[in-house]
């Protein structure tokens, strides 16, 4: 079991990203982002379901194909070999281990871990299509739903790695809250602090969910279950520019009596900039973090918008 633990955020990765040479041929993949950067913010756990399964490292290589009369996915190796129900069922026992992960980085049109994409064959050996999901990785979906997951390859976006990060140390949070045990009381803080991340990713889940937790008389672990799903449902989409500058207005109100004139141009313009897309998200911020450091604001300063992840990833400097 992977329990969870506090103090370490335990994030699942194909073992050939971290430069294991468990691949078919005898290589790996390893993602410099994940090895040299996020490493050294979370321990990473790898796994390779093919070498679990007892398959040799270098070995034939597997396909999906789509076979019979209603297409049925099935793993099957260049020898022939169908390792389908192999690769399910250590899916679904690691999964049902997975509760202390806070994230799950996978290797791409891998036909075992691959997220999307993942070429299926059909059984004639006659053309095939992109829009298969890898065996393991269909197993890992169904048994941890909450889990945020993506592929190494698109960790280059840097919108879409900052959207990752920013998921992962939510679920942690969400499961420190979990460890320590959920109270109305403790729901409602969270949610207040995580109330500019929920408007910039989806304004419409921040009143819903804010609905949701307007009576918690009663069925608290249950409105909780629903109140994370959301949570993380709405963490998953990704925020436009135009949301961004909304929660930057927003917390530029907080500011207007207490800046100088020319400290309030200085912010406004650069919120302006932003929106045109002249500077990063992390210049206004910057700002913010400037003020807030010269005006205390116990509101503001718990807001997980402005700091999501560790700032030495520097993942808001170029969106």
């Amino acid at each position: 079991m992977y329990k969870f633990d506090p103090k370490i955020i335990r994030v699942g990765i194909s073992g050939c990203l971290m430069g294991q040479q468990v691949r078919f041929d005898g290589g790996h993949k390893r993602s410099d982002f994940c090895t040299d950067q996020l490493a050294n913010h979370v321990e990473f756990v790898p796994f390779c379901p093919e070498v679990a399964i007892g398959l040799g490292t270098p070995r034939p290589s597997i396909r999906l194909i789509s076979s019979g009369e209603h297409g049925e996915i099935i793993a099957q190796t260049a020898k022939g070999v169908d390792v389908t129900d192999a690769l399910r069922d250590y899916g679904r026992t690691m999964a049902a281990q997975f509760g202390g992960l806070s994230g799950y980085v996978l290797c791409a049109k891998s036909p075992s871990c691959g997220m999307e994409r993942v070429r299926i064959y059909h059984e004639s050996g006659k053309g095939n299509v992109k829009d298969g999901t890898g065996i393991y990785t269909t197993e890992l979906m169904k048994a941890q739903p909450l889990l945020p997951l993506e592929e190494d390859g698109r960790l280059n976006d840097a919108g879409l790695r900052e959207n990752f990060v920013t998921r992962v140390f939510a679920l942690h949070d969400w499961q420190s809250l979990c460890h320590e045990g959920i109270t109305a009381a403790r729901l409602i803080a969270f949610h207040s602090r995580y109330k500019y991340l929920l408007m910039a990713h989806h304004r419409e889940s921040y009143l819903q969910l804010g609905k949701l937790l307007s009576d918690l008389s009663s069925k608290v672990p249950a409105i909780a279950d629903t109140y994370i799903a959301g949570l993380m449902q709405a963490l998953s989409l990704p925020v436009t520019r135009n949301n961004h500058t909304n929660v930057l207005q927003h917390l530029q109100g907080y500011f207007k009596r207490l800046l100088s004139s020319g400290q309030r141009q200085e912010l406004a313009d650069t919120i302006s900039q932003y929106h045109q897309g002249i500077v990063p998200l992390f210049a206004p911020l910057t700002l913010f973090r400037h003020y807030l450091k010269e005006f205390p604001n116990d509101y503001l300063q718990q807001q997980v918008y402005l700091n999501p992840h560790p700032e030495a990833l520097k993942l808001r400097y170029g969106i």
